[in-house]
C-alpha cells in the first residue's frame, strides 16, 4: 500500500494551464475520487499521478519519495481505461495473464497468479472467450484483472464505468468497491458522475478549472459544501439568499428561517442558504415551531420517491419524499426545516 502526495502540482500546456497548484494527499489503501465536469482537469491530474505527463511545477510522492521526474514504467502503478483497451484476438486468460507474461514472469507462477485472479473477478468459466464475446460489465472485469495481477502499488481509474448502463453501473461500483477494499490497494478514479464518486470513494477532490475546490469525505461534501459552485455541481436544488438577523436566524424570501450557527455567519452578513430537498418535511398542517407557508405546484413521480415543487412566494422550494404518499396539485402546505440541516454559503 502507497501513500500518494501531490505538493503544489502545476500543469501547463503551451500558454494553458490545465492544473494550478494542487496540493492532495491519498492516505495508504485509500480510495479517492477525482470529481469534475468535463475539462476541469482530473484526467490530466491522474495522469501526471501515473506518470503519463510530468507536471509544469510542483512535486508528485509516493511514500516521501518524489516521483515526478519518473517514467511510468518505473512507478509500478496499475492503470484501468475507460474504453477497456483488451486485446481483441486473445482470451480472457491471455488478456488477464498479458503484463506478467512481457514481464518475464515464470509460467508456474503466472499459471497460479491467473487462476487466483480470475477466481477474485469471477471470470473463470469465460476464460477461453474472446472480448467480443464478453458483456461490457466482463470487459471491465478482464481489465482490472489485467492490472491487478501485476500488483500494483497505486491502482488508477479513467472513468471505468462511463461505457456501462445504469443498472450495470450499480453491480461494478460494488464489485469495485469490495476488490478494492480485499486488496486494501490505494485507488485512483476519474469521474463526472457524483452518485458514482460518494457511493465509492473514501474521500472525493471536487476540481473546477484546474483548481481543487474541495477535498473531503463524501458526506461532508454533499452536506457541506465549501462554496456554491460545489453545492451546485453536487445537486443542492434549493439555494436562497438571505440576511442573518441573529447567529442561528436567516431573513429569507420565503420567511424567516432558523439554522445551527456557523463561525463566519454572524448578524449582519449576506449569505446564501442550502436546503436540501430530502432535508425538508412537507406539512399538511402547520408545524409547532412554525414552519414556511406554500402550495405545491408541482408533482413529479419515480417509484420509491416523489418531488414536490412548493410555491413559497418570491422562491419555488423542491421537497424530496419518499412515496409513501402523494400530496395532490394546488395543496395547501408548511415546510418543516430542521436547523441542523440548514447550510449557509457565503455569498
Amino acid at each position: 500500500m502507497t501513500k500518494v502526495q501531490l505538493n503544489a502540482v502545476r500543469k501547463q500546456f503551451g500558454g494553458f494551464v490545465a492544473i494550478e497548484n494542487i496540493d492532495l494527499e491519498i492516505a495508504s489503501g485509500e480510495l479517492v475520487a477525482l470529481l469534475g465536469p468535463s475539462g476541469c482537469g482530473k484526467t490530466t491530474t491522474l495522469r501526471m499521478i501515473a506518470g503519463l505527463e510530468r507536471p509544469s511545477g510542483g512535486a508528485i510522492l509516493f511514500d516521501d519519495h518524489d516521483v515526478s521526474e519518473q517514467p511510468v514504467q518505473d512507478r509500478n502503478v496499475g492503470m484501468v481505461f475507460q474504453r477497456y483497451a483488451l486485446f481483441p484476438h486473445m482470451t480472457v486468460e491471455k488478456n488477464v495473464a498479458f503484463g506478467l507474461s512481457v514481464r518475464g514472469t515464470p509460467r508456474a507462477e503466472i499459471a497460479d497468479r491467473l487462476e487466483e485472479m480470475l477466481d477474485v473477478v469471477q471470470l473463470g468459466q469465460f476464460r477461453h472467450r474472446f472480448p467480443a464475446q464478453l458483456s461490457g460489465g466482463q470487459m471491465q472485469r478482464v481489465a482490472i484483472a489485467r492490472t491487478l495481477i501485476t500488483k500494483p502499488s497505486v491502482l488508477m481509474m479513467d472513468e471505468p464505468l462511463a461505457n456501462l448502463d445504469t443498472k450495470l453501473r450499480g453491480e461494478m461500483r460494488r464489485f469495485i468497491r469490495d476488490l478494492q477494499q480485499r486488496f486494501g490497494i490505494t485507488t485512483i478514479f476519474v469521474t463526472h458522475d457524483q452518485v458514482e464518486a460518494m457511493e465509492l470513494a473514501d474521500r472525493v477532490a471536487v476540481i473546477f478549472d484546474g483548481h481543487l475546490a474541495q477535498y473531503d469525505a463524501p458526506d461532508r461534501l454533499y452536506r457541506q459544501p465549501a462554496n456554491l459552485d460545489v453545492a451546485d455541481f453536487m445537486g443542492a436544488t434549493n439555494i436562497v439568499p438571505a440576511a442573518m438577523k441573529a447567529d442561528d436566524l436567516a431573513e429569507t424570501g420565503v420567511g424567516a428561517i432558523r439554522v445551527a450557527p456557523r463561525p463566519g455567519f454572524g448578524a449582519g452578513e449576506t449569505v446564501q442558504v442550502m436546503l436540501r430537498s430530502e432535508a425538508i418535511d412537507l406539512m399538511i398542517t402547520q408545524p409547532a415551531q412554525g414552519g414556511v407557508p406554500g402550495k405545491v405546484v408541482a408533482r413529479d413521480f419515480f417509484g420509491a420517491s416523489v418531488n414536490y415543487t412548493v410555491d413559497c412566494g418570491a422562491h419555488q422550494i423542491t421537497v424530496t419524499e419518499q412515496a409513501r404518499r402523494l400530496v395532490e396539485v394546488d395543496t395547501p402546505v408548511w415546510l418543516d426545516i430542521d436547523p441542523d440541516r440548514v447550510w449557509l454559503l457565503a455569498s
